[in-house]
């Protein structure tokens, strides 16, 4: 992904709200399945890392992007933005490099 790919999405994630956020428990079988439903629907998600979740957001992103074949957009703070495209009429269109 190139710079002015990520810069798209990454004004795309500010109006989103944190529609998933990593607890206690971290990052699960479970967790993983739920982040890959909100991709397959959106593309785009913005998630939170709770207080006591045993990773930071970076940590986080990274783990889950491997896990799921993502792209990590941005993280900020506890919250970060990943983005996959659907494999079939992706609904995001990213400029060309």
């Amino acid at each position: 992904m190139t710079g002015k790919q990520r810069a798209y999405l990454r004004s795309m994630c500010n109006t989103l709200p944190a529609i998933i956020l990593v607890g206690k428990e971290g990052i699960t079988d479970t967790l993983c399945q739920s982040v890959d439903e909100a991709l397959v629907a959106r593309e785009l998600i913005k998630m939170g890392v709770q207080r006591g979740a045993p990773m930071t957001a970076r940590e986080a992103c990274t783990e889950l992007c491997e896990r799921l074949k993502a792209e990590p957009v941005q993280c900020i703070g506890n919250k970060f933005c990943i983005y996959r495209a659907r494999e079939k009429d992706p609904e995001i269109v990213l400029p060309r490099a």
